[in-house]
């Protein structure tokens, strides 16, 4: 539902100017209940201004009527054509403060887990600008060699919802473009929980492609003949021997 322009400063000319209840002021405004409560006893929006939205061409009149004879009516803004589109979130997303230093590492694991994410997606799922995501990409950032791969729903910065539709999201987009996925970006395609309960699978890193059908054993070879005990020690015939020590003896 649409809220109207400066809420709260709406809320103050509600209260002071019509009977409608706190719950029926807090809906149309977006407030909770006991913050209505509070700037009806002064607690709250203190030295605040009350704003018309009669007079600002927000709410009808006849919207104020209703709602002050039946308690549960919930007052409907008015429509406002250039309004539209306004309460979709423009821009990257807001990082607090203190989860700010927590982006590299999400950025990383993005780069490395889910290469196929575009740097617009994680841009907008971590809320950092495109330079940042090269520099880690390319590891020339400052601080590269202290940074460790953290998955971003851990830390916080995005849901995992989020993280899946743009998984998803990337999948389709590759496959209108009829591009052949390797059996590990096949595996990075699917959602983040069902990656992780996969069974980790052996696999030959790309500068071996090519090399699965590689045989070590050599090929058939004729059969050794079968070797005794003597020809271990190579002794030489009996007869030999004899002949030796005949020789000394003359």
């Amino acid at each position: 539902m649409s809220k109207p322009l400066m809420a709260k400063a709406t809320a103050v000319w509600l209260v002071d100017n019509t009977t409608l209840s706190f719950k029926q002021i807090g809906d149309f405004c977006g407030l909770h209940e006991l913050e209505v409560q509070g700037i009806a006893d002064g607690d709250v929006a203190a030295g605040v201004k009350g704003y018309d939205p009669v007079a600002s061409n927000q709410l009808d009149p006849e919207e104020i009527k209703r709602a002050e004879a039946s308690p549960v009516y919930r007052m409907r803004l008015k429509h406002n054509p250039a309004a539209e589109g306004e309460e979709k979130r423009r821009g990257p997303r807001y990082t607090p403060l203190s989860k700010r230093q927590d982006r590299p590492a999400a950025i990383l694991w993005l780069v490395k887990f889910h290469p196929e994410l575009a740097d617009a997606q994680i841009a907008k799922l971590v809320g950092t600008t495109k330079p940042t995501i090269a520099s880690i990409r390319e590891r020339t950032h400052w601080n590269i060699s202290n940074i460790q791969p953290i998955d971003p729903v851990a830390l916080g910065l995005c849901r995992q919802t989020e993280l899946d539709a743009a998984v998803q999201k990337a999948a389709k987009k590759k496959a209108a473009e009829g591009g052949v996925m390797t059996d590990d970006e096949r595996r990075k395609l699917v959602s983040t929980e069902t990656s992780l309960a996969m069974s980790d699978e052996p696999r030959l890193p790309s500068s071996m492609a090519g090399l699965e059908n590689f045989s070590l054993t050599r090929e058939a070879e004729k059969p050794e003949p079968e070797l005794d005990a003597d020809t271990f020690f190579n002794l030489p015939d009996a007869d030999e021997d004899d002949e030796d020590e005949d020789d000394r003896r003359r």
